[in-house]
């Protein structure tokens, strides 16, 4: 073409959650059954909503207002009954003024980082989830800046990591969390919340908080928003949705909660810039913003929540105890969400290892796959093209180490008994070989 067209930041979008799914595809087309451990989709996995929250959610379909637009910012309405849930809690007060919504947080995640200046970085997480990493890096064309999760220490942040990058590179510009973790399931208390607080305002840097699993959360001390810890001073938001927690992922459904805007007129004026975009699109979907209130607010939503976060316990627990006999990886239990992360120990993966692949098709259609492949992903390859099983490799996540990471959903008790232990019969023989 006579012009490049392609963005600085192309080579950065990258979502092997999702793109591993065309080489899956692909076996799958050749005789192998797959079973899919690539993404979080509580109901491909077997959740059946419960009737109740369906009623609710029919019921809202038989209201012409539904099928209508609402206003851009969200339904008002809804952003009411958010604004004052999250006043509720302590903490940071805001108004329905402070709730932004999107189709889904993947919307928001593309309007945070695509109105933000080029020159302004966020640091995030290591692991990451490829979302915001792809994101971040795509907007300013550069890799992704991160701070170490540390599996020693229950994968939590590494602070000294953090204030050090912050404090030798002023081009960052704000922090990013994701509380409970995605992708290795880690909680952070309270405590450490608030520290990473005390850089952002030290540094005068804004902090962000994707929340997207807040309410998926098994750990001693639950929940912990931001709303709680950010205190008066410091710029943020955080990301919530409906996607995990109703669930329903189908909805694309997500908002900003938006605090101490008014501190700071730089920050008043990036958030402005997110609304005016979102007038560019009119709104974000109606039918799901309306169901909130209606459902957050019945009587079984609680009971809803605790009856989820104990089996996603359970199976936290009985899923990190497959892994005991297996040496070389470590398994830290998850806290919330509804993944786990497997680690393989420095230096025991090889280039030549490999799992027996006893269709000759798949094989040859793997093979040329490994030439270039991370040393963890030729592990996720062999065993997708071995046993079936389609995980997500950990230096996908803008990670340095060697894993992967891999679903808590399946909901048949037998097939999920079967997942856990292939995987760990796997490692060994992948290990042993």
């Amino acid at each position: 073409m006579r012009r490049n067209i392609v963005h600085s930041g192309a080579d950065a979008l990258i979502y092997e959650i999702r793109q591993i799914v065309g080489i899956a595809k692909q076996i799958q087309g050749m005789g192998v059954d797959i079973t899919w451990e690539n993404i979080g989709d509580p109901i491909q996995k077997g959740e059946s909503i419960p009737d109740w929250m369906k009623s609710i959610v029919s019921d809202l379909v038989a209201e012409n207002k539904s099928w209508a637009y609402t206003a851009t910012q969200g339904d008002e309405s809804t952003r009411k009954f958010l604004s004052a849930k999250v006043n509720e809690r302590g903490g940071a007060q805001i108004t329905s003024d402070d709730i932004l919504f999107f189709n889904g947080l993947g919307d928001a995640v593309a309007k945070i980082f695509g109105f933000m200046r080029r020159e302004a970085r966020i640091l995030g997480p290591s692991p990451a989830y490829s979302t915001l990493s792809s994101a971040e890096a795509a907007h300013s064309g550069y890799e992704h800046l991160t701070y170490d999760l540390n599996p020693d220490n229950d994968w939590m942040p590494d602070l000294e990591d953090i204030e050090n990058k912050v404090k030798y590179n002023d081009s960052i510009a704000g922090i990013l969390l994701i509380n409970p973790d995605n992708p290795t399931g880690a909680v952070y208390s309270k405590e450490v919340m608030r520290e990473i607080v005390k850089i952002c305002e030290k540094y005068d840097i804004i902090l962000i908080c994707d929340e997207t699993y807040a309410h998926v959360n098994y750990s001693e001390w639950g929940s912990v928003h931001l709303s709680e810890v950010i205190g008066e001073k410091v710029c943020g938001f955080a990301l919530r949705s409906i996607s995990k927690e109703f669930p329903w992922p189908g909805a694309r459904c997500g908002w900003l909660e938006i605090f101490n805007r008014k501190n700071d007129p730089v920050f008043d004026r990036y958030i402005k810039s997110l609304l005016d975009a979102k007038m560019l699109e009119v709104c974000s979907t109606t039918l799901p913003q309306l169901s909130i209130p209606k459902v957050y607010s019945h009587p079984n939503f609680l009971p809803h929540l605790k009856m989820r976060n104990e089996k996603f316990k359970q199976k936290a627990r009985k899923a990190t105890k497959a892994f005991e006999s297996v040496k070389g990886v470590r398994v830290i239990e998850p806290k919330g969400a509804f993944y786990l992360t497997v680690l393989f120990e420095d230096g025991v993966l090889k280039p030549n290892m490999s799992l027996p692949i006893p269709n000759e098709k798949v094989k040859n259609y793997v093979n040329p796959l490994l030439e270039q492949a991370a040393l963890d992903r030729r592990f996720v390859l062999h065993l997708l093209a071995s046993q079936g099983i389609c995980v997500v490799p950990l230096s996908s996540f803008c990670c340095s180490k060697n894993g992967f990471r891999v679903t808590l959903l399946e909901e048949n008790e037998e097939k999920f008994d079967w997942i856990f232990k292939t995987l760990a019969d796997s490692i060994k023989s992948y290990l042993g070989s």
